[in-house]
């Protein structure tokens, strides 16, 4: 089941910010998050704040979600309407699966943000889907709606891990899905993988790979699996049915991940993350990982504006109930200090093969830097130039190089 939210103080229920977070929205860069709360059937590996129908209840549906989105887009226009951002940058609709939306509903919702704040004209808008929920029809329909970017959820190539992990495609859907998009006129497709499933072997993994760069994406992104409490498939762990995840596979994997890429043409410009180009990198997460502000609209979505993040209700229910009420569908906030601003920005920006300007760490984070040089795991040539950069290895212990940078 989905995930707890964070407490925070209570969200005004205009919706309103502090002046001093609206000074400058948008400086660096807007970005515009849709949440869509629908999947067909619950994974068994995700925590994610999804729903399926049985699980909905009454009084929500996919016919009028759209126009609940739209209710909470109105309002964030009436907060920003002293101070719009400049353009909006990017925009991703994610989930759950936003394409079991009908591809009119999701163009409408991309209208909306264009209508409210005005879509810059180069701007990346991209949409996750699975890919049994689209079809040549409605990819066409996306990519003529203003879409240039989709991440189909392909995860493996291997049945048996398909079925561990619940998904409902079968082992070539993902890359079929891929080619279909290319030809509705994506230029930018991603492929989700995810590695370390129990029963997953190295040939399988190798499969995957192979597979993904046979498809012609221009993106993949590649993430270890993680048993979040709560989920089936942490509950099949604890009764023995399968074995944990292990690291040293995790870390076989991701080192397979690099090696097959690396060979075929990408580069890695976040931990996770691989593009063929500089223009095929995904630029609204490079957004997140830069700062920057972003508007999220739908039932659990967190946005950013001038340092006070705020998180909506979680089910869909009371998120239309208090959209229909005229009032916020925020639940709470927290204004970040400047240490908690610090500690995010080495956080997410030492994961980025861009790397971390070394003075904005203090004396106790630049010896650790030292440190972290010495063990090789920042990269000597970025060091000398005065940027913290991972080094493949570092890559593999990036968690621990932050803890050592950090107070």
């Amino acid at each position: 089941m989905p995930g707890v939210l964070p407490e925070g103080e209570p969200v005004p229920v205009d919706g309103s910010l502090p002046t001093t977070a609206t000074r400058a929205v948008g400086a660096r860069g807007f970005g515009v998050y849709v949440h869509v709360p629908f999947c067909a059937s619950r994974c068994g590996y995700c925590d994610f704040n999804t729903y399926t129908a049985d699980e909905l209840g009454g009084g929500v549906n996919r016919e009028s979600y759209a126009d609940t989105v739209l209710a909470e887009l109105a309002l964030a226009g009436r907060v920003l309407g002293d101070t719009p951002p400049p353009r909006v940058d990017t925009v991703f609709v994610g989930g759950g699966t936003p394409t079991l939306l009908a591809a009119d509903d999701l163009a409408r919702i991309l209208d909306g943000i264009d209508r409210t704040w005005g879509l810059a004209a180069d701007a990346e808008v991209s949409t996750e889907a699975n890919p049994e929920s689209v079809t040549p029809q409605s990819l066409r329909t996306l990519r003529a709606a203003g879409y240039t970017r989709i991440s189909l959820g392909m995860q493996s190539a291997a049945p048996g891990v398909l079925a561990i992990l619940d998904r409902r495609h079968s082992a070539g859907r993902a890359t079929a899905a891929a080619a279909e998009a290319r030809d509705a006129g994506f230029d930018h497709v991603n492929l989700d993988l995810i590695y370390g499933t129990p029963g997953e072997s190295a040939e399988d993994f190798a499969a995957s790979l192979d597979q993904v760069v046979a498809a012609g994406v221009d993106h993949v992104s590649a993430y270890a699996l993680i048993v979040e409490d709560g989920t089936r498939l942490a509950a099949r762990m604890r009764r023995g049915e399968l074995p944990y995840p292990s690291d040293d596979v995790a870390a076989d994997r991701y080192l397979a991940a690099e090696a097959a890429l690396g060979a075929a043409g990408f580069s890695w410009y976040e931990v996770s993350n691989w593009a063929r180009t500089p223009a095929g990198q995904c630029r609204h997460n490079l957004l997140y990982w830069a700062g920057a502000d972003w508007w999220g609209l739908g039932p659990g979505a967190h946005s950013h504006v001038g340092g006070v993040r705020w998180w909506n209700v979680k089910h869909p229910s009371a998120y239309a109930k208090r959209l229909a009420a005229g009032v916020s569908p925020g639940l709470a906030r927290e204004v970040l200090t400047r240490g908690e601003a610090q500690m995010e920005d080495v956080m997410l920006r030492l994961r980025l093969a861009s790397g971390l300007p070394l003075d904005v760490l203090d004396d106790a984070g630049r010896a650790g830097a030292a440190r972290a040089l010495a063990d090789g795991l920042l990269d000597p040539a970025g060091h000398a130039a005065g940027r913290a950069v991972l080094t493949l290895r570092g890559r593999l212990l990036a968690d621990a190089v932050v803890r050592d940078l950090l107070p």
